[in-house]
């Protein structure tokens, strides 16, 4: 916790990030990240002309004036905001983890990224439908995957997908359990223009529909694995504190020669020299080589000089808990050198 009020952290925090305020307020950014700016208790995101304020807080009676001080800060240096939502991480309501409205009528439907659309709905879950971490993966997509064929599994709301399709794609496969966060991949895939076909949307279980692509000897230039850190379903579990490598394990056969395995690890307990040794070890035997590691934006990971304390573990040689890395793939019978 740093010694500054509130309002002086955020006022700090505004000022670092005064470039990336475009002039139509159509972008998304992170305004304060509280955990590694000197506030845990709060973060702040912008979805266009929305503010969303996610309490941290163990109980939301912890800090009573947070919320209040944190949104008369920010609506009297952003005169421009036309709405703003709460969402209360701890809270047992589940209208209150994912989101009640505290000022304004109408939450942004949709911001612009490097071109492109995304679809928003910020009150569908506790998370606000686009993840602000990997735009720095998105413009990775946008640049690399011109011409690939793509598979992108826990595809939440497809933004990397879009991001591929906006970059010259040429079929991009969405896997993903949930059929409304397809959905929603759907309409930004409608304001960019992008058609949709039935088939390259994909509701099932990861586990159940990888092995069948398998099976099928289906292959593509590109798998993005971005799962959450913790999930289960009858076909198989997932925690990111020690399955990495047998989740990478799991999708490379799917990937074509030459291509590209993007496999993201989000779990806080993991450093990044201790994910980088599993993928170093993974790639001991001559299939796969590690092509480049992608940061996280600085919004999202706080300025040097706004930045307070450390981060619960050391995230060298990545600049975040979320580390990630494109992998090079190469299948038997034509080593890596």
């Amino acid at each position: 916790m740093s010694s500054l009020s509130l309002p002086a952290l955020l006022e700090k925090a505004l000022a670092a990030r005064e470039g990336l305020f475009d002039a139509r307020h159509t972008s998304a950014i992170r305004l304060f990240n509280g955990f590694l700016e000197g506030f845990p208790e709060l973060v702040v995101d912008l979805y266009g002309r929305t503010l969303v304020l996610q309490d941290y807080s163990e109980s939301p009676e912890d800090n009573p004036g947070m919320l209040r001080q944190a949104q008369a800060c920010l609506q009297d240096h952003l005169p421009w905001l036309q709405a703003g939502l709460v969402k209360v991480r701890n809270s047992p309501s589940a209208q209150a983890r994912n989101g009640r409205l505290c000022f304004g009528e109408k939450p942004d439907r949709k911001v612009q990224e490097g071109g492109s659309w995304y679809a928003l709905d910020l009150c569908m879950h506790q998370d606000a439908s686009l993840y602000l971490d990997t735009r720095n993966l998105r413009a990775w997509a946008r640049q690399a995957l011109g011409g690939k064929t793509v598979l992108n599994t826990f595809a939440y709301t497809g933004s990397l997908g879009v991001a591929a399709l906006a970059g010259g794609a040429t079929r991009v496969v969405q896997l993903d359990l949930s059929r409304p966060f397809l959905n929603l991949a759907k309409s930004s895939y409608t304001l960019n223009g992008f058609p949709i076909h039935k088939e390259d949307f994909v509701c099932g279980d990861f586990w159940v529909e990888v092995s069948r692509l398998k099976r099928a000897g289906t292959t593509f230039d590109c798998v993005l694995v971005d799962p959450p850190f913790f999930s289960a379903t009858a076909k198989g579990r997932l925690d990111l504190n020690t399955d990495s490598a047998r989740l990478i394990n799991k999708v490379r056969p799917l990937v074509a020669n030459g291509g590209w395995l993007v496999s993201i690890n989000n779990a806080l307990y993991v450093s990044g020299k201790e994910y980088l040794q599993t993928l170093e070890e993974l790639c001991a035997d001559g299939y796969l080589k590690i092509a480049e590691l992608i940061p996280v934006p600085e919004d999202f990971t706080g300025y040097p000089d706004t930045r307070a304390g450390a981060p619960v573990t050391d995230p060298a040689p990545f600049n975040h808990s979320t580390k990630i890395a494109v992998l090079e793939v190469k299948r038997k019978g034509e080593i890596i050198h």
